[in-house]
């Protein structure tokens, strides 16, 4: 059975959904996409703040779409496995960036294998650049002892917009996302038992990093008198930033802030759950992690694999048929 296409016609935008070895086991997969109604309501701004790790946001607004009570539980996770890998060329323009070798392995068997040791039985890629290719090397996932389903889009959507067009079945589950571009030892299944227990709209995994700056850095005194006084001068100094990893967990309700068909990535979905209220978390680790962005991270990330393989894809464990948190 070949896919099929139930978001024609969202802002000219064009989905196929490729359930696993052809089949779509009833009408569980079969409906409208799981994102929101076309027209985002007015939102009120309110202030993020810093708390810690929890932005305090509060709001008496309602999200515009209401759900009835649910009882948690995560469907299976999804990897972005759609971008251009424009910064890898001219690797990529060949190959698909998560079908890179590290090792004697692809970039996506190594998350695909650290999803299935993590205790789900099946994963979804949302593809897009050179998706026959993705599609024709992971083929139904049995080679990874799973199921593999596949959203493709025909018009870039962003970080996020693909995540409006999955499956009716996601509409009441607590997705895990991540970044088909990168290698850590992140505990999957720990983050999202985290993520429900806190009852948030979403959960970024963090990591403190140094920034290298390029330019002498000073500290003024803006009030002084006579003008501007200096009080301190760095010469390219290391400073300290918490970053995003790629990875992230994210409630229903805030798939319903995706209107299907549009553009959108992940800081202005952030943006617009802070605006409406929303609570977002931060899930800090300082494990090993890797964006594969670069040339030099990807020659990194190959070395990194063979000396840290089994360390980073977990130990082995059976998946589970229904993941619940």
């Amino acid at each position: 059975m070949g896919p099929r296409d139930d978001t024609k016609g969202h802002a000219g935008a064009e989905i196929k959904y490729f359930p696993p070895n052809g089949q779509w086991g009833g009408s569980e997969g079969i409906g409208p996409p799981i994102g929101g109604p076309a027209g985002l309501a007015e939102r009120p701004m309110v202030s993020a703040g810093e708390k810690g790790w929890n932005p305090p946001v509060t709001t008496s607004m309602i999200p515009h779409t209401s759900r009835p009570p649910r009882k948690a539980r995560t469907c299976e996770p999804i990897v972005l496995a759609g971008g251009r890998g424009t910064r890898l060329a001219p690797f990529t323009a060949v190959i698909p960036k998560p079908l890179m070798p590290i090792g004697d392995e692809s970039i996506v068997d190594v998350l695909l294998t650290q999803i299935r040791r993590r205790g789900w039985d099946s994963a979804t890629l949302a593809v897009g650049h050179m998706a026959h290719l993705v599609r024709s090397y992971c083929g139904d996932g049995s080679r990874y002892g799973m199921d593999i389903s596949y959203v493709e889009e025909d018009t870039p959507l962003g970080t996020v917009g693909p995540l409006a067009h999955l499956p009716a079945r996601h509409g009441d589950c607590d997705l895990l996302v991540m970044n088909g571009d990168l290698l850590t030892d992140l505990p999957f299944d720990h983050l999202m038992s985290t993520h429900v227990a806190a009852g948030a709209a979403a959960t970024i995994a963090v990591q403190r990093r140094p920034v290298r700056m390029d330019y002498g850095v000073l500290d003024l005194d803006e009030e002084a008198m006579g003008g501007p006084q200096v009080l301190r001068y760095r010469e390219k100094p290391r400073l300290s930033a918490t970053v995003s990893m790629g990875v992230y967990a994210f409630s229903p309700r805030a798939i319903d802030y995706i209107v299907p068909g549009e553009r959108l990535d992940l800081p202005q979905l952030i943006e617009r759950l802070l605006e409406g209220g929303e609570q977002v978390n931060a899930y800090p680790y300082e494990g090993y992690w890797l964006d594969i962005g670069q040339p030099g991270d990807y020659e990194q990330a190959v070395r990194d694999f063979t000396l840290k393989r089994e360390e980073i894809l977990g130990p082995e464990e059976a998946p589970a048929k229904q993941h619940a948190v």
